[in-house]
């Protein structure tokens, strides 16, 4: 893999003494002394090439002020798979440190014509694999790279635990490729008990979730019209083929839904409430919200309930909107979330707020909000005071995209 550099001649930053990347020592715990947050994100611009990632800091410690990073520029960008990113998220993990940045594999414009030329071919025969950059300092990046979704090489059992997909003589199988559509707007939380105790590599897991249609096994060519949009769950370690497990259906309403982002809040009875945010695009729910108390939320069987339909719909003025991104304020003794929603086509992401989740969301109406205009879906992650500082000082490379 690359590691995203400016004196290794590839996309990134100035590592300063000997273009070095950090330890990652102070990642492992962004809980710790809590300040400001990033978030990663795409732009469009339907006669260049901003199908990329940008990156957007707080200024300080305030989530409704963001400063554009690299002067406004982008700081990573594909050159796998169709060469456009969009649908960015980004997340760590808290028992090693590393943080990924988790992508569409779609360039809308500019791309090959072999990619498709509208959504209907995006959705029917498009990708299939994310685009995958990893780092331990939030400054250098790994990659990019690929996992497909769609060729798992593990199956997450049906029982309570997910498992690899063996063999009688215990080898592990390659199942047949998945008919999906191309995946989409993926996310994802930590699960620190998704595997058992004692479990080969640890117990903890990424649960991911995206967007795909689901063909019958043997429509090989995706002709069927009779399929929407759905969003499907897998689990990682590390968003590699080896580790990637599939788990199959997350929320099928019987039609179109997409771009999920949850978060989760702790109970005073030591449980766990987790909040899933989805956008309908049949049924005139626009973005809505539901929640779970179930410890294992991405099983099939979980009861979720509805909250608040039609969220952000304030913003629309005859627009639409999607792509919604949730966070919770990081300061102590504060109970408020934003949820940044993107009103189409080119407007970008405007804010809302909630200081109880089981009200809903209402706009921030802030005269004082500022983010970049055309700032696309993407991902917020809360960070430490270190990491800002680290972000915030870093010599990005404008040079690159002169």
């Amino acid at each position: 893999m690359r590691l995203s550099l400016v004196d290794s001649g590839t996309r990134g930053v100035d590592g300063g003494v000997g273009g070095r990347a950090g330890d990652g020592a102070d990642m492992l715990d962004s809980s710790h002394d809590p300040y400001g947050y990033v978030l990663v994100h795409f732009k469009e611009d339907p006669h260049g090439y901003a199908e990329r990632i940008y990156v957007d800091l707080t200024d300080g410690d305030d989530p409704t002020h963001w400063m554009p990073l690299s002067g406004g520029e982008p700081i990573l960008t594909s050159d796998i798979g169709t060469t456009g990113v969009r649908d960015p998220h980004i997340i760590c993990n808290p028992e090693t440190g590393l943080c990924y940045i988790i992508a569409t594999d779609l360039r809308v414009f500019g791309g090959k014509s072999s990619d498709g030329a509208n959504w209907y071919d995006w959705s029917h025969h498009g990708s299939t694999s994310l685009v995958i950059w990893e780092s331990n300092d939030l400054v250098h990046w790994r990659g990019p790279r690929l996992l497909d979704v769609a060729k798992p090489l593990h199956y997450a059992a049906e029982g309570e635990f997910g498992c690899r997909q063996v063999g009688v003589d215990g080898a592990v199988t390659s199942p047949t490729a998945l008919q999906l559509g191309m995946a989409w707007a993926c996310e994802c939380l930590w699960v620190p008990d998704y595997y058992p105790s004692g479990h080969i590599g640890g117990c903890g897991a990424f649960v991911m979730y995206w967007s795909s249609k689901v063909f019958d096994a043997d429509d090989t060519e995706h002709r069927s019209d009779c399929v929407h949009d759905t969003v499907l769950w897998g689990a990682t370690t590390d968003f590699t083929q080896d580790t990637f497990e599939y788990g199959g259906m997350f929320i099928d309403t019987g039609g179109d839904s997409i771009d999920t982002t949850m978060v989760q809040r702790a109970l005073s009875d030591g449980g766990l409430r987790t909040y899933r945010i989805t956008k309908d695009n049949t049924f005139g729910r626009g973005i809505w919200m539901d929640a779970t108390d179930e410890r294992r939320w991405w099983k099939s069987d979980t009861e979720w309930r509805t909250i608040q339909t039609n969220i952000g719909d304030n913003y629309s003025d005859g627009h639409g909107e999607e792509g919604p991104a949730v966070f919770a304020d990081h300061a102590r003794g504060v109970d408020r979330w934003y949820l940044l929603v993107d009103v189409i086509p080119s407007i970008g992401y405007r804010p809302m707020v909630s200081s109880d989740l089981e009200q809903g969301w209402k706009p921030l109406n802030s005269s004082d909000f500022s983010l970049a205009p055309h700032t696309k879906h993407g991902g917020v992650l809360s960070l430490n005071r270190a990491q800002y500082k680290r972000l915030r000082d870093a010599k990005w490379n404008r040079a690159q995209y002169a």
